[in-house]
């Protein structure tokens, strides 16, 4: 699933353009072409054309994991879960066998909503944070201190890994940057969250805003074939290395199953405390 960098990229992407790739930022919406009707979680399709078409694409945003469309006069969400992707293309590009939404944009430029799982889901909204209000704080923000982050983990008892993929205890972290953030605090994934003195709140903070920004400065991470162009799988401390060294002392990284998420760490740099 594209966790917050890959999410950020596509964000910077679409708002900045990149080589092949104009941006969509000030762009008439001309025309939608809805290929699979659940991808719309509201409205329904013919009030989705109707409000959508002759709208500008003012802004390109993320919250949590999901791309946040700033329209001229409504938001437009895309969660893209499982296998999303936000692709731009000339006009008039027949649909591949994935796509779910198309946009025809003014400047012979159509946007698609490619998904190979389908679990993806798109809004159009007058009020953004009737779908955002519930997720958490974003990590990067400045504004979340370490204290913030210490006072969130005593009020649960719940372990650390499952309790960092919780999109409403903080949001855009899955199982690539908790597992790599995790080893970077050298935190055991099933430590219980209110054992954590403020100290090492503030060290993991540190350890999550530092593997979230190289994630995004390598333009994220590249682990299937639904996802393009980053790199930051090339960086992996842990996440996936089952059996090869730990980068930090050498001890072979071992792989358990934590709330139904595969989990990879060092017994060593990562013990369990009693």
């Amino acid at each position: 699933m594209p966790e917050l960098p890959e999410v950020e990229t596509i964000a910077r992407n679409l708002r900045q353009g990149i080589a092949g790739q104009p941006a969509v930022i000030g762009r008439h919406i001309l025309e939608t072409n809805l290929l699979w009707a659940r991808t719309l979680a509201e409205p329904g399709p013919d009030e989705f054309r109707e409000r959508l078409v002759g709208q500008v694409i003012e802004n390109t945003r993320r919250r949590g994991k999901f791309l946040v469309f700033a329209l001229s006069h409504d938001w437009l969400l895309f969660h893209l879960r499982m296998s999303g992707d936000l692709l731009v293309r000339p006009a008039g590009t027949p649909p591949s066998t994935h796509d779910r939404l198309l946009l025809e944009l003014e400047g012979d430029l159509q946007l698609a909503f490619n998904d190979a799982r389908k679990f993806g889901r798109v809004w159009l909204v007058n009020e953004v944070d009737r779908v955002l209000d519930g997720l958490g704080p974003e990590p990067l923000d400045e504004a979340f201190t370490a204290h913030d982050l210490f006072d969130r983990l005593q009020r649960t008892h719940r372990q650390l890994k499952p309790l960092l993929l919780d999109q409403t205890f903080l949001a855009g972290l899955g199982n690539i940057y908790a597992d790599e953030a995790l080893h970077l605090a050298s935190l055991h994934p099933l430590t219980p969250a209110n054992r954590l003195t403020e100290e090492q709140a503030g060290v993991l903070l540190t350890s999550i805003r530092a593997v979230l920004e190289d994630g995004i400065s390598r333009n994220g991470a590249s682990i299937d074939w639904v996802y393009r162009g980053g790199d930051f799988q090339n960086y992996f401390r842990v996440y996936q290395r089952t059996g090869e060294p730990c980068p930090k002392c050498g001890t072979p990284i071992a792989r358990i199953v934590v709330g139904q998420r595969g989990t990879h760490y060092c017994p060593h740099c990562q013990p369990l405390s009693s």
